[in-house]
């Protein structure tokens, strides 16, 4: 999904997004019996001080009980400073997730992190229905909502579709052009 959305952001002329990943909290052995997949290597861990480099954000969360993992919460923590200066107040942000099944928390888990850009004061870019058709899709299980592209996960064995994939490229172009207009 985050790939998705990197390219559909990266599709948007003179834009340039970064493919970021947070931090783990968990000690190897919970993420083994967890059955994580293995973290991409090829995607660099973010600081909280790289946020100030950006124009606009994508977050992509996994949801656990209903909202964002505890490892995204941390990173969220962690940029005490930056809220205190209020530097990020006026950037685009939208979010995207996984959650394991139908009551995972699909819009509970965006709109509790929405809190997490409201006290920084960024601007919320939610997908409405601008991805069309595909977000009255009922033939397909389908994640994702009105606040943002999203898949179903199962126990980590499942891959998101081709429409949700359709979706999160639609999230990352949309976002990245209303970053553009919105950059001064």
């Amino acid at each position: 999904m985050a790939r998705e959305i990197q390219r559909g952001a990266n599709s948007v002329p003179d834009v340039e997004a970064t493919l970021w990943q947070i931090p783990e909290t968990l000690p190897s052995r919970i993420l083994e019996k967890m059955k994580a997949p293995e973290k991409a290597d090829d995607v660099a861990e973010i600081r909280p001080e790289q946020l100030l480099e950006a124009d606009g954000f994508i977050f992509g969360f996994p949801s656990r009980f209903g909202v964002m993992a505890a490892q995204c919460k941390a990173f969220f923590d962690a940029t005490g400073g930056i809220w205190a200066t209020q530097a990020l107040a006026g950037k685009p942000a939208g979010i995207f997730w996984s959650t394991g099944f139908h009551g995972g928390g699909q819009e509970l888990t965006a709109l509790t992190a929405i809190t997490q850009l409201a006290h920084h004061g960024m601007l919320y870019v939610p997908l409405g229905y601008t991805f069309g058709s595909g977000m009255y899709e009922m033939e397909q299980v389908k994640g994702g909502s009105p606040y943002g592209a999203g898949t179903y996960a199962a126990d980590g064995s499942r891959q998101p579709t081709q429409l949700e994939l359709d979706q999160a490229f639609h999230q990352g172009k949309y976002v990245a052009q209303i970053t553009k207009k919105l950059k001064i």
